[in-house]
């Protein structure tokens, strides 16, 4: 099983409290359960450290972080405020061709994947993969290093990254409809972006935190229970 797959199944079992928030991850147990060697749990669990999923306990261990879904809910708005703040910058500075081109592409290879009926797990962790590119890339053209900084702080909140996908409780037909406005939203907001429309590219980049909840398994519906 690939790393980005474990790493997906770990992400499950913390949305689904499966995982307990407090519970130590010991890399036997959790490869034993997933059926996997401990290599790819091993390899993952770093990163799942980075996103805010689980924290450090002892010399080298990882225990499951402490967050509630209101807290995604909140990062996952403040993320596309700061967001709206680099696509507004880039288009009022000006995108440069090899910009938009990057854009572009991570766009095409989006494409293919929403157009499907049915989107399989692997299809989703693509996406992500995709998606944590296009929003690098716009994050990295502001030239904004307080802003850079704050966004990654806020990337920092479980579930809250581009580049994390948490399907569970989405019914699977849901899917390619959720994953189609988003990748909609990304090709207005680069069409703002090259056309040098910094409010447009702004209010649309605002608006990209309903897909994004969406996507990350973070509804208001959830916060409201």
């Amino acid at each position: 099983m690939a790393d980005i797959s474990v790493a997906q199944r770990i992400r499950q079992l913390i949305v689904s409290g499966e995982l307990v928030p407090g519970e130590r991850v010991a890399e036997a147990a959790i490869a034993e359960r997933l059926g996997v060697s401990r290599t790819p749990v091993r390899n993952v669990i770093p990163a799942l450290a980075t996103e805010g999923l689980l924290e450090p306990v002892g010399r080298r261990g990882y225990a499951v972080r402490r967050f509630s879904v209101e807290d995604s809910f909140r990062a996952t708005e403040l993320r596309c405020l700061l967001e709206g703040q680099a696509a507004r910058e880039i288009a009022a500075r000006g995108a440069e061709p090899e910009l938009v081109r990057s854009l572009r592409a991570c766009l095409d290879e989006g494409d293919v994947i929403v157009t499907k009926e049915r989107v399989i797990r692997d299809e989703m962790e693509a996406y992500a993969q995709m998606n944590l590119r296009f929003h690098s890339l716009l994050v990295d053209a502001a030239r904004d290093a307080l802003l850079s900084d704050l966004i990654h702080r806020v990337y920092s909140v479980p579930f809250v990254s581009p580049g994390v996908v948490a399907s569970t409780g989405i019914p699977p037909e849901d899917i390619p409809a959720i994953l189609q406005t988003g990748q909609r939203q990304h090709h207005a907001i680069v069409d703002a972006i090259e056309a040098g429309q910094p409010d447009l590219a702004e209010l649309l980049m605002r608006g990209h935190s309903a897909p994004a909840r969406k996507t990350l398994g973070i509804d208001v519906r959830e916060v409201a229970l």
